[in-house]
């Protein structure tokens, strides 16, 4: 972009970017206490009100999340935003970069342990990945083919700016873009995976 403008003006340096991008986004020191940060992370649309994982628990469900991004600013979000607890994350550097399906395995594999269940396969309780980007779609694709005996869905939600009437038009577009990825079921809301699980759920029960 900056080439784009023609200024005229030497590139600033990868290392420079990266603070300015950082003094906006975080507010604060990237490496300090999360509670301190005052930048954009504070205002970002969160994709479920805090008390939707109450009703999860509530529906019988575990959950986890497995990130790009790094652990501090994925920390913020769950804990100080969403007022989680020591959530169970996999973020960037507990596991190679999705679409590698380790994150998604390692994860999956801590909350069936947490709960007693068995190990992945066909006796493993059914496991639903909703992400809103492509690549999180293809990473639950590569975690069938690494554990084919396993139970997988594939959901997705169109990300928060898209979900805007002004927007429509593109959110059809990126949907269908998750489609053709392999997303098994596109959601409306978030919140709509309940709904989606327990249909789920019931197909695999009249099986």
């Amino acid at each position: 972009m900056l080439r784009r403008r023609g200024t005229g003006s030497p590139l600033p340096t990868f290392d420079e970017i990266v603070t300015v991008f950082s003094e906006a986004y975080f507010g604060g020191d990237p490496h300090g206490d999360p509670a301190s940060w005052r930048g954009f992370i504070g205002n970002e649309p969160l994709l479920v009100p805090p008390d939707f994982f109450n009703t999860l628990n509530d529906s019988g469900f575990v959950w986890g999340f497995v990130s790009g991004a790094e652990p501090p600013s994925c920390r913020y979000v769950l804990e100080q935003r969403l007022g989680l607890v020591d959530p169970p994350l996999i973020a960037m550097g507990d596991a190679p970069d999705k679409p590698n399906p380790q994150g998604l395995l390692r994860l999956t594999a801590l909350l069936l342990g947490r709960h007693g269940a068995p190990d992945l396969g066909p006796l493993a309780p059914p496991v639903a990945y909703l992400g809103d980007t492509v690549t999180d779609v293809v990473t639950l694709q590569r975690a069938r083919q690494e554990v084919p005996e396993q139970r997988w869905r594939a959901l997705a939600v169109a990300p928060p700016h898209l979900h805007a009437v002004q927007a429509q038009m593109a959110r059809e577009g990126y949907e269908q873009q998750l489609i053709e990825a392999g997303a098994e079921g596109i959601l409306a809301t978030t919140a709509a995976i309940i709904e989606a699980m327990e249909a789920w759920l019931g197909e695999i029960d009249q099986e």
